[in-house]
């Protein structure tokens, strides 16, 4: 085995076991707000499995696919999180700003 095949594999052992530990995570969550936080491990997992594509493939079309997604996916993971909570709260409040009884929860912490 060279030493591409193993860096190879390695980026794809890593990545794949990062989304695995994200849907365990999201799965055990209680809330849906400590799910979302599942979702940055989800991104750099895929972040891995394109560069193990990369490695593998070289500077090539399909190689530039893999960092056009990889930049894709570090550029929208934290905004879709944002906005998926912001509606969340939206849903649940009406509004998406703090409200008076979370306040008083806080205080008590």
């Amino acid at each position: 085995m060279s030493v591409r095949g193993a860096l190879v594999g390695a980026l794809l052992v890593l990545g794949v076991g990062l989304e695995l530990l994200a849907v365990l995570g999201m799965v055990a969550a209680h809330d849906v707000f400590d799910r979302l936080h599942f979702l940055a491990p989800a991104a750099l997992g895929g972040m891995l499995l394109s560069a193990a594509v990369i490695v593998q493939e070289g500077p090539s079309l399909i190689g530039l696919k893999a960092i056009l997604l990889a930049a894709f996916l570090l550029g929208t993971s934290p905004v879709t999180v944002h906005v998926v909570a912001r509606s969340i709260r939206i849903s649940r409040f009406d509004d998406w700003r703090r409200q008076p009884q979370e306040a008083i929860r806080m205080e008590r912490r």
